[in-house]
Order: C-alpha cells, then sequence, then structure tokens
C-alpha cells in the first residue's frame, strides 16, 4: 500500500559520490599513497588511475585536487572521447600557461584519456615533458594498453581495484541509511551482482528501485520484479532439482523460464553466484557464519539445506560446465538451449 511517501531520487551517483579520502570505499592502496604526498608535499606533475569504470577514478582525482587546495574555478575535467583531437589538446597547451585563479596548482581531470587520438596524444607529451610548475595533469583511463608508453612513463600510476560485491553492498547501505530506505540482505547482495564491480552501476540499479517503490522497506521478491530478473524461487527449483536428480523438476523450470520469456543469462548468473555460496560454506566451514551474513533468509535456507547433500552432485564439475553453458549462450540464437544441454550432461541424459 502506498504510505504517502514520495523520495526526491536524482542522479544517486552523483548525489552520494565521495567528497574525501575518508569517503572512498576500497581503494585504501591509493588513498593512503595520495594522502602520504600530501603530508609529505611532494608532489608528481602527473598523475594516471586505471580501473574498470565507474569505481571512482575521476572521483579520486577531484577528492586529490580539494586536498591540494585547489578552488572549483582551478579545476578543469576534460571529456577525452569528446576532445580527442590535435585541436582540443592545442587549446589546453594554451590554457596551461595561464596561472591559476585563486590556487597553488591548476588541475587538469583528463577521463578517458585513451580516447585521444595518436597525433593528440604526440602534442600531449611535449606539455607533459616540460610542464608548467603550477600545472597538475590526473588521467583516468579504463584501458591503459591504449595509452603511448611515452605518455605513461612520465605519470605516477594508481591501479584501482574492482570493488568486491561487499563494497558495493556497502555503499548501497549508506545511501539507503541517508535516504531512509532499508533493502534486505539479500536483495542489497542482487543489486550488487547485477552492478558487476561497479559503483556508479549500482546506484543507477538502486535509482530506479527507489524511484518505483511505495514503502520504506524493500524486500528481495520487490527488487526482482522491478528489475525484470528471474525469481529466485526458479533458482531453488533448478538446484534443488539437481542436487535430487530430479529430471522433471529441473527441465519443468526451464521450460518456464522460457515461455514466460525471464532473462535466462541472469538466471544462470544467480545460480553460479548461488553455487559460490554452497561451495564456501561447504569446504571452508569457518566462512559460513560471513556467506550467512550476506544472505536472505530463504537464500541462507536453500545453502545450507545443500551444503552436505547426497553425493556431491552439485561439485566442481557443475560449476565448470554451467560457466561452459554462461559462454554458449553469449553465441546461441536460443540461449536457452547451452543451458537445457548443460543440464541434460549434470543430470546424466546423454542419450
Amino acid at each position: 500500500m502506498y504510505n504517502g511517501r514520495m523520495t526526491n531520487i536524482k542522479a544517486l551517483y552523483r548525489q552520494y559520490r565521495p567528497h574525501t579520502f575518508d569517503d572512498v570505499i576500497g581503494q585504501d592502496h591509493v588513498v593512503r599513497v595520495l594522502k602520504g604526498m600530501l603530508s609529505k608535499k611532494e608532489f608528481g606533475h602527473a598523475y594516471l588511475f586505471n580501473g574498470s569504470r565507474g569505481i571512482g577514478k575521476t572521483t579520486l582525482a577531484r577528492i586529490f585536487a580539494k586536498e591540494l587546495g585547489c578552488a572549483p574555478e582551478d579545476i578543469y575535467e576534460i571529456d577525452g572521447a569528446s576532445h580527442r583531437k590535435i585541436e582540443d589538446i592545442r587549446d589546453l597547451r594554451d590554457g596551461v600557461r595561464t596561472l591559476p585563479f585563486s590556487s597553488p596548482y591548476k588541475v587538469y581531470i583528463i577521463d578517458e584519456v585513451h580516447m585521444l587520438t595518436r597525433e593528440a596524444f604526440n602534442a600531449f607529451l611535449k606539455t607533459l615533458e616540460e610542464p608548467p610548475q603550477h600545472v597538475i595533469f590526473m588521467l583516468a583511463t579504463t584501458e591503459p594498453e591504449k595509452i603511448p608508453d611515452t605518455i605513461i612513463s612520465r605519470c605516477q600510476v594508481f591501479q584501482l581495484k574492482k570493488p568486491t560485491m561487499s563494497d558495493v553492498v556497502q555503499n548501497l547501505k549508506r545511501v539507503l541509511e541517508a535516504e531512509k530506505f532499508s533493502i534486505d540482505e539479500g536483495g542489497l547482495q542482487l543489486i550488487a551482482m547485477l552492478a558487476r564491480g561497479s559503483f556508479r552501476d549500482g546506484l543507477g540499479i538502486l535509482q530506479k528501485v527507489l524511484s518505483i517503490s511505495t514503502d520504506a522497506h524493500i524486500d528481495q521478491a520487490e527488487i526482482e520484479m522491478v528489475l525484470g530478473v528471474p525469481s529466485f524461487e526458479y533458482i531453488k527449483e533448478a538446484l534443488q532439482g539437481l542436487a535430487d536428480h530430479d529430471d522433471e523438476a529441473v527441465f519443468s523450470t526451464l521450460v518456464r523460464l522460457s515461455s514466460e520469456s525471464q532473462d535466462v543469462a541472469l538466471f544462470v548468473e544467480r545460480l553460479l553466484h548461488i553455487l559460490r555460496m554452497i561451495f564456501i560454506a561447504r569446504y571452508t566451514p569457518g566462512q559460513r557464519s560471513a556467506v550467512k551474513a550476506t544472505a536472505s533468509e530463504d537464500q541462507w535456507s536453500l545453502v545450507e539445506s545443500l551444503i552436505g547433500e547426497d553425493g556431491k552432485t552439485l561439485n566442481a564439475g557443475t560449476l565448470a560446465r554451467l560457466l561452459q553453458a554462461q559462454r554458449e549462450m553469449k553465441y546461441a540464437s536460443l540461449p536457452v538451449v547451452p543451458l537445457e544441454l548443460a543440464f541434460m550432461e549434470l543430470l546424466g541424459q546423454n542419450t
């Protein structure tokens, strides 16, 4: 039932972008070095932040620039994808000659720097070789292999880690608390799985969920419905059927998935996620409490029931075969067929 609450959700990833080093999650190895430079006042003239999309490369650059004492009017952000030509770099070279307005440095943050043309890189190299004392460049990229070695060699390079699911969940909880919403653990894990190691994507998914929800507490089932993700019940039926060697239960689940036009790729991804939880809990008993803490009640109930299943039907071979099916599905005209073949083999139906 609608409770009368309206949520002003606008670009959560911008609204809750970290503003200080202490807000940054999962990049302690980089933050520690940057703080050390600040405390010793030993700065380079060029930095390269490398890592996958949506993990905070430009955010770290902004924070570092702020900690250097730079006012907003002396921080210039350039999108390398749309300012990639030699003419753009010539404009930049003209701009760096002027002194900062009110800061000790002018900072140029160039995002997606790998998108510059070869001619633009050659022009940029001249500036990197002999930069003005008042200029610091901070480059960000997802594809460092496309950047010339001559550019990289003149930068201090920082490799950012891809956030774990726990990191993404921690960030989601921080935003939910501020927005006065709550989501059960299974729902948080589902969003984190779909974010695939991107803080930005995680908040984008969360924004979609919050914009539709009419209650302050959101459960996993509602998230599944909003995002069009195959229900956990499908996962439960398939894994339990596989463990019990129940052909009919497994294939009736697959038929329902197909007839209801469910996303088979997401179904497999959720299967693999639960299988991993089962194997961690089975082979490292000391981690069971940690696994339980990241699962919903229904998820843990399934995991617990299958940890010691007779005959260990769910084993490394199961995981390997499903991973193979996942790869094959990308090229199949009917994505469910490689999955059906995988289950046939796992159930011993080879004829």
